[in-house]
């Protein structure tokens, strides 16, 4: 009987206080926190999905945008003689049928002016005011003392708005001032003293200046009507070709014609087809990620819907679907060649229009928005703020930033648990502790009895 009692009395003995709390406090935490880490990864995924749908479609618009605007998919004109003649075709020019021939007659010129040498761009020049006349337009021009010099001239020539330049010229060890004027005949300019002005400043403007060009126009013959033009960059004789005018040679003939993209073309509709399919694989991984999401589904019908939009406004061909482009049962596009290449035979001009439409006072971005734009429409619409790709992303960083103050208040509550925890077995610890003593001082005393019986 006391035997027992003095075993019964060692209960507290051997309890490592601090690893019970730690593993109560783990098995409170663990399930809790694999829940927010499943979580966490499910959101993660989400926003990845749609963040990868989101570039894909971008990337799309983007890279066919830049086709077009480099001019890659329209007819690109040609010239007999690169020497004497650059061409370029201008924005949604449709030049499958060019063909003209330009005679240059003439060059546009600069009128320019020099003076003698003089000593030096410091020197005075003589004070006054001057008047530079340029086509009919006059611009007063002051010397006085702040700008008395050659160099001071030249600056107030360049200040006046004129379009005339002044500079100085170093020759032989001494200067000469060089004016000159815009090209064209009607840029032609004169400079003259007003009265008062000081005698060798009259004399600068006046007797001083020789004439070494004249101002005169582009002369140019196209198909035999004659042309003149202030610049030798000419863009509205031809309609969508910009001439830049090298060297006159009366009597060569230089013959206009174009060449069109068609491999171009081919490469461009099958590439298409690739992109867009893989842009329709983006969009369902994005929505089986995050759970079937209307506006994803709304934007997937969108794309759908551009294979038989109406890109232009020609009657035959105005669609990707007119070019052999279609949707089989499982969603995907395909492409049918033979189609394709019977569109680009018959009517080829109708094909490049779809990526490159003409713009003129009927057909405009509303009517003839080509492939680039409606699809351009499309991502900037997803794109934009309340958008459907735009709002999703908010939507689900929303979400995981409340899914992160949620697991950051589990654990507060936690680690809260794990302090009352340590707190409450401190006090278990410290009666163990209180047992213990008393159990020693009890089995001295049942020793005493023992031996004393």
């Amino acid at each position: 009987m006391i035997g027992n009692i003095a075993n019964s009395l060692g209960f507290g003995s051997g309890i490592n206080v601090s690893q019970l709390v730690s593993d109560l406090a783990t098995a409170s935490r663990a399930p809790k926190a694999e829940r927010f880490d499943a979580l966490a990864k499910s959101s993660q995924a989400k926003i990845s999905a749609v963040a990868q749908a989101r570039a894909d479609l971008d990337s799309f618009a983007d890279t066919l945008a830049n086709l077009v605007s480099t001019g890659s998919l329209g007819s690109q004109p040609t010239v007999s003689d690169e020497n004497a003649l650059a061409v370029s075709a201008l924005p949604n020019a449709q030049l499958g049928r060019l063909a003209a021939e330009v005679e240059i007659r003439q060059l546009a010129r600069a009128q320019t002016m020099h003076s003698s040498l003089l000593p030096s761009a410091s020197n005075p020049v003589g004070i006054g005011n001057l008047t530079l006349t340029v086509g009919g337009t006059t611009h007063a021009i002051t010397i006085d003392t702040t700008n008395n010099s050659l160099t001071g001239l030249a600056d107030a020539v360049n200040a006046s708005g004129s379009g005339v330049r002044a500079s100085i010229v170093a020759d032989q060890g001494q200067v000469r001032l060089v004016l000159k004027g815009e090209t064209g005949a009607a840029k032609a300019f004169a400079l003259s003293a007003d009265p008062g002005a000081d005698p060798a400043l009259s004399a600068l403007v006046t007797t001083g200046l020789i004439q070494s060009q004249a101002a005169s126009d582009a002369v140019i013959g196209v198909d035999g009507v004659e042309f003149n033009r202030p610049s030798n960059t000419i863009n509205d004789i031809i309609p969508g070709v910009s001439l830049s005018l090298k060297k006159a040679e009366v009597g060569n003939f230089i013959a206009l014609g174009s060449t069109r993209p068609a491999d171009a073309l081919k490469q461009t509709i099958a590439d298409f087809v690739t992109v867009f399919n893989q842009l329709q694989t983006s969009l369902k991984e994005a929505r089986q990620t995050v759970g079937g999401a209307g506006n994803l589904r709304a934007l997937d019908r969108q794309l759908t819907a551009l294979v038989s939009k109406a890109l232009t406004g020609n009657a035959g061909i105005n669609s990707l679907s007119d070019i052999g482009i279609r949707t089989d049962r499982s969603g995907t596009l395909v492409l049918d060649t033979v189609k394709l290449d019977a569109a680009l035979a018959n009517n080829p001009d109708a094909v490049e229009a779809l990526f490159n439409p003409p713009r003129d006072a009927t057909r405009t971005i509303f009517t003839d928005p080509g492939l680039a734009v409606a699809l351009d429409e499309i991502r900037d619409s997803a794109l934009a703020p309340g958008g459907t790709l735009e709002s999703l992303g908010k939507a689900l960083q929303a979400e995981a930033a409340t899914l992160a103050k949620s697991r950051e208040r589990m654990e507060a509550r936690e680690e809260a648990y794990r302090a009352r925890l340590e707190k409450q077995y401190a006090t278990l610890d410290a009666r163990l502790s209180a047992f213990k003593a008393t159990q020693a001082y009890l089995e001295q005393q049942i020793k005493l009895w023992s031996n004393e019986n």
